[in-house]
């Protein structure tokens, strides 16, 4: 399963991410004390919802043989807790009217959508 590591020093507020194979950074913008350098870490959970969005979406297209060309997810943050939410948009290019309806549907069942939808518990202790 997916496991990373992130690590902050004194640079406020970079932050270094082991993802094993793959490494990240985040940062923080200027309002929040960062120097905006790389990705928020609100940046970062849309990129993977964005991802596994367009990934799952090309999956399943390839799987029924269609003709997709290309598919770009648009994503945006809005409001504050509790009435935060990510608003989605969906740009199909090679298929009819049917298959892209299909497709916008698959959209709201992948596997980061419905771990997002559903809350995921966070266990935390001290090493």
């Amino acid at each position: 399963m997916a496991h990373a590591t992130a690590t902050i020093g004194k640079d406020h507020y970079r932050t270094e991410i082991d993802l094993g194979a793959h490494s990240l950074v985040a940062d923080e913008p200027p309002a929040l004390g960062g120097g905006a350098a790389y990705p928020a870490p609100y940046d970062l959970l849309l990129a993977s919802l964005g991802a596994c969005t367009a990934i799952t979406l090309r999956m399943y297209a390839d799987r029924k043989q269609w003709p997709l060309e290309s598919v770009e997810v648009g994503l945006r943050l809005s409001g504050q807790h509790p009435d935060r939410r990510i608003e989605r948009t969906l740009k199909i290019a090679g298929l009819d009217a049917e298959q892209a309806a299909r497709l916008a549907d698959i959209a709201g069942r992948t596997p980061v959508t419905l771990t997002l939808k559903g809350g995921l518990p966070i266990d935390t202790r001290l090493l």
